[in-house]
């Protein structure tokens, strides 16, 4: 209850704080527009106070698409809030450093700028509109503006009959955010148009539970090429962050989940590998459980399992969810593994994304998270997702289907 109260008040204040900079813009505007900005404000504000008490009050209830909409929309308008609170502190701050330095030098009080404190408030609401902006252009076009980025790897083991071959990656589509079936349609029939030799899928099918892929497995079914879909799970498939009344519910989850996998025609990789054969040349096509270096993530991939009996092939080609699992065990055990592909980061479903230059958050907990990566002769290739989780959009960083084409170096 004590932090119930805590987040109400805080979130309170906020809004408070931010209604200054509307009552200073709005204070030379006519008064009927003025009143209704001031009632605008304060519906909005309080709708999103009961909003989130309900939400505390209800957390354990299974969501719907209605009510992550929603929760997406407040959370868009919470942070936009913030913007604006730390423009007005700024100059609240510097006003406050002039009065101080002022009334040291003298009794004479500093004169209220009231034009540049009308200036900074604009400033402050513009600045958080533009976050507001993009988040929703992310809900509402990002979402779903599946991007083919095509990637070439030049290997000088690969055997000549490969030269050429090109592989499809996809990963963390996360069902249970999808609220149809239509978005995904797209994104298979993009798929399928690549005409790739092999596809692969690299975790995180689902957010918790098994049962949210169900609708949708006829659709991933369709997905089809010459030498078969393969996939792996990630650290959302095994239900770790659901409450499960026993541990048998648990297993029993994971076990219907691996048999969707299977319903839909890919070929579930659990630390095991499969070989590539084209002309009687063939390269070997690893995959492990979810192995995570960073936050405690977990370790399910046994590599050394996955890798037996690979020694052979020339290329080997890894599939693992998590990116860490390069730097935390891959490249340091394992120096012939030629390509790890991996997902799980997002590109944290928002950031700034132009040619020759990115940045999101995310890249401050994961080293390598998106794009390609490369020391030595092995390569790491870090998908930044199909679908999303948590904010239901992307921005920057929009939903991927990755083609790699391989040629002889």
């Amino acid at each position: 209850m004590t932090r119930l109260i805590i987040t109400l008040v805080l979130v309170l204040l906020i809004d408070i704080y931010v209604f200054q900079a509307v009552r200073t813009v709005a204070a030379a505007w006519a008064p009927g527009a003025r009143k209704a900005a001031y009632v605008i404000y304060w519906a909005i504000s309080l709708f999103t106070l009961g909003t989130l008490l309900l939400a505390l009050l209800t957390r354990g209830t299974a969501p719907n698409p209605t009510r992550m909409q929603v929760a997406n929309v407040l959370f868009i308008l919470f942070i936009s809030k913030v913007v604006v609170v730390l423009f007005l502190f700024l100059d609240d701050l510097v006003r406050l450093t002039q009065w101080i330095s002022n009334a040291v030098r003298g009794p004479e009080q500093p004169k209220f700028d009231v034009s540049r404190h009308r200036f900074m408030s604009q400033l402050a609401l513009v600045m958080g509109a533009l976050p507001f902006a993009a988040l929703i252009w992310g809900m509402v076009k990002g979402a779903y503006s599946y991007q083919v980025k095509k990637v070439t790897i030049k290997l000088p083991n690969l055997p000549p009959a490969f030269d050429g071959y090109r592989l499809l990656q996809i990963t963390d589509m996360h069902s249970g955010s999808f609220h149809s079936g239509e978005p995904l349609e797209e994104a298979v029939a993009l798929i399928n148009k690549q005409a790739a030799d092999a596809v692969v899928f690299t975790g995180d099918l689902v957010n918790n539970v098994a049962s949210e892929v169900e609708p949708y497995i006829p659709t991933l079914a369709k997905i089809k090429a010459r030498d078969g879909v393969f996939s792996i799970l990630g650290n959302h498939d095994y239900g770790d962050y659901v409450a499960w009344g026993s541990r048998e519910e648990k297993i029993h989850n994971l076990n219907t989940l691996k048999n969707h996998h299977r319903q839909a025609g890919w070929d579930l990789l659990l630390n095991e590998h499969r070989v590539l054969e084209r002309d009687g040349q063939q390269i070997a096509l690893l995959g492990v459980e979810n192995w995570g270096h960073r936050m405690n993530f977990p370790k399910y991939g046994i590599m050394s399992k996955a890798y037996a009996g690979t020694e052979k092939y020339p290329v080997k080609i890894l599939l693992s969810h998590d990116p860490s699992h390069w730097d935390g065990e891959v490249n340091v055990k394992y120096p012939d593994i030629d390509l790890m592909l991996s997902g799980h980061t997002h590109g944290m479903q928002f950031g700034v994304n132009i040619p020759g230059w990115k940045w999101s958050p995310v890249q401050y907990v994961y080293k390598q998270w998106s794009g390609l990566y490369q020391k030595g002769r092995q390569y790491l290739y870090v998908n930044v997702g199909l679908g999303f989780l948590g904010y239901h959009g992307r921005v920057g960083f929009l939903p991927e289907i990755t083609v790699f084409e391989f040629k002889r170096a």
